[in-house]
This record gives C-alpha cells, sequence and structure tokens, in this order.
C-alpha cells in the first residue's frame, strides 16, 4: 500500500510539472488610453484559458512602441499609430513587418477643477487651443465665457495640466488641435511627446487625473473613463459642423462611421475633428502593436487566439466601461489581417 501511494505522489508530482510547464506567459506593454479596457480583457480571457497568463505594463504609448520595437515585449499598445519612419526602422531590423490592430475607440476629454462652478462647460477648438498656447490664462477670457453664457466664471489663473511622458493620449490631443489650430500645427504639432508651451506636467492619464482632482483652476485632458471613474467633470468640445458636443458612446462612435468604410488596410487612421453633427471631435481608436512573425508558434497562437476573442465577444464589455465598439466592418478586415501573423 505505501508502495503505491508512493508511486502515486509521484505520478501527481510529475503531473503537476508537466501543468506548470504547460502555463504560457505572454507580455505587453503601452497606452494607458485603454488600459481599464485591456485590464478586463485579460482578466476574462484569463479565465476561459487558465494556462494563459497576459501581464501588461500600462507605461505609455511611447514606451509601448520603444519596448516592441526593441523586442523586449510580445506585443505593444499604442493610441497614435506608428509612422512611416518608425515601422521602416522596425522592418529593417528584425525583417519583418509590424502590424495595427484596432481594438477598442476612445476620447480624450477637457476636464476642470473649477471650484464654485457647477456647470458643465462648454469649449470651443479656439479657446482649447488657446488654453494650451498660453495665450487664454484667465479662466474668464472671453474665449471662454462666450460659450458659457450665464456661468459665472472666475478671474483665476488657468493651471495647465498636461502628460509628461510619451503619450498616445497627448497624441489625439495634439492630433485635434494640429486639425483646429494652425498656429498650434506651426509652432507645436502632433505627437505622443510635444514641446509644451505651457503648464506641469504628468506621468500617466491616472496621475494627471489625480493632479486635475488636486490642483484647483486646473485644466487638462485625460482619457474619458479616467474622468468617469474619478468623478471628474469634463466639458463639451464644439466639434466641426459647431455643435457643442460631450463624449460618450453615442458620439465616439458617430466620429468613427466615416472612417469604418474607408479603413486603409493598414489600420492607420484619425478621427479627431471627424465630419458629422454628432460626432464627438476628440475621438480615436487604439492598437495593439503585434510583430507578423514569431520564433515561438505557441506564443503566435495564443496572441492570434486572443486577437479573435477580443473582436467577437470581448467586445460585449467595452461599453460598460465607457469605449466604443468597434465597427462591424473594421472587425471583418482585422480578421483578415490577421493571417499576416505568421
Amino acid at each position: 500500500m505505501k508502495r503505491i501511494t508512493g508511486l502515486l505522489l509521484v505520478v501527481l508530482a510529475v503531473a503537476g510539472v508537466l501543468r506548470a510547464d504547460s502555463a504560457l506567459s505572454i507580455t505587453g506593454a503601452g497606452a494607458t488610453f485603454p488600459y481599464p479596457m485591456y485590464s478586463k480583457w485579460f482578466d476574462e480571457y484569463h479565465k476561459k484559458n487558465a494556462n494563459l497568463e497576459i501581464n501588461y505594463q500600462s507605461i505609455g504609448s511611447g514606451g509601448g512602441i520603444k519596448q516592441v520595437t526593441e523586442g523586449t515585449v510580445d506585443f505593444g499598445a499604442t493610441d497614435g499609430p506608428m509612422n512611416d519612419e518608425q515601422l521602416k526602422a522596425f522592418q529593417d531590423k528584425h525583417g519583418f513587418r509590424i502590424l495595427h490592430f484596432p481594438t477598442v475607440l476612445g476620447a480624450d476629454v477637457p476636464s476642470y477643477n473649477l471650484p464654485g462652478v457647477s456647470a458643465e462647460l462648454n469649449f470651443t477648438q479656439e479657446a482649447i487651443s488657446g488654453i494650451f498656447l498660453g495665450k487664454i490664462t484667465k479662466w474668464n477670457d472671453p474665449a471662454i465665457a462666450a460659450a458659457n453664457k450665464g456661468v459665472s466664471l472666475p478671474a483665476n489663473d488657468i493651471v495647465v495640466v498636461h502628460r509628461s511622458e510619451g503619450s498616445g493620449t497627448t497624441y489625439i490631443w495634439t492630433d485635434y488641435l494640429s486639425k483646429v489650430s494652425q498656429e498650434w500645427k506651426t509652432k507645436v504639432g502632433k505627437g505622443a511627446s510635444v514641446n509644451w508651451p505651457v503648464g506641469l506636467g504628468a506621468k500617466g492619464n491616472e496621475s494627471l487625473a489625480g493632479t486635475i482632482k488636486n490642483t484647483p483652476n486646473s485644466f487638462g485632458y485625460v482619457e474619458l473613463i479616467y474622468a468617469i471613474q474619478n468623478s471628474m467633470p469634463y466639458g463639451r468640445v464644439r466639434n466641426s459642423s459647431g455643435a457643442f458636443i460631450k463624449a460618450d458612446l453615442v458620439s465616439v462612435t458617430a466620429a468613427a462611421a466615416g472612417a469604418a468604410k474607408d479603413m486603409p488596410d493598414d489600420f492607420r487612421v484619425s478621427i479627431t475633428d471627424a465630419p458629422g453633427k454628432t460626432a464627438y471631435p476628440i475621438s480615436s481608436f487604439t492598437w495593439l502593436l503585434v510583430p507578423a512573425n514569431f520564433s515561438d508558434a505557441t506564443k503566435r497562437e495564443a496572441i492570434k487566439g486572443f486577437v479573435k476573442w477580443m473582436l467577437a465577444e470581448g467586445q460585449n464589455y467595452t461599453e460598460a466601461l465607457s469605449y466604443a465598439k468597434l465597427p462591424k466592418e473594421v472587425v471583418a478586415k482585422e480578421l483578415k489581417a490577421l493571417n499576416d501573423v505568421q
């Protein structure tokens, strides 16, 4: 009996080692903009695939591009697509492409901390660009007051807050500003990192949200879900049709409507300042960055399996976290593009 028991223990021990060996860990890094969504997805997917662990570092889009380019992670994530120069550098170094896969739609919102003002404020293109250029410095400036008649705005100085690191949220914000302000486009331009004319820097959406919440008279930009989770006020933005629109599922989806039909094969597209009466103007896709070639076939199939799940069942989790689902046309195109991952 003792011999049988001992043999059984050995068998169980070996089985345990085999189970441990069969566990697979995938690593990713990048954008904070979709981090609440990714956390939910990775957790739900792990429940269905217990032997797969997806570890993700929310370090900003710039960090995600850097790490996937250097090969220190299995995939990256960004809110601002890699540019032609970055893509060429990756292909020249590795001998294969890196692919963009849209995952979800979100929005940057103008958030503020204005003691004594409970009204939901309206912001024009001129007001937002003027504040970030350092030309509009007081809360009661006519450029702000004209869009908020009946609201008693203080004469306090505006404390501008922006991201300090390479950030896709910043890319979306500056992409928008470059479209609505020629002065911004000329003097500052768009990018994950820019030379800010004014303001305090904060690292990550979480930290930026905290800085706004703790700084009276501040004004900055955060991803929509961070404003909602932190109970932060955020304003309506005047769109290209002249309507003041609040960011929500409907208005973000409306911004993507036109792009969905004409989505380029590489999925790199901007939907800031999109046409449409109901479109929220500071909306964006966000992307996973997936190498087109994997030396480890197990990892390749695991990542492809997750992307397929994300494009199907995973989309059902988006709206609860204030992200908008991908258009069906985009999903269909992505499923075909997955065949390019070898």
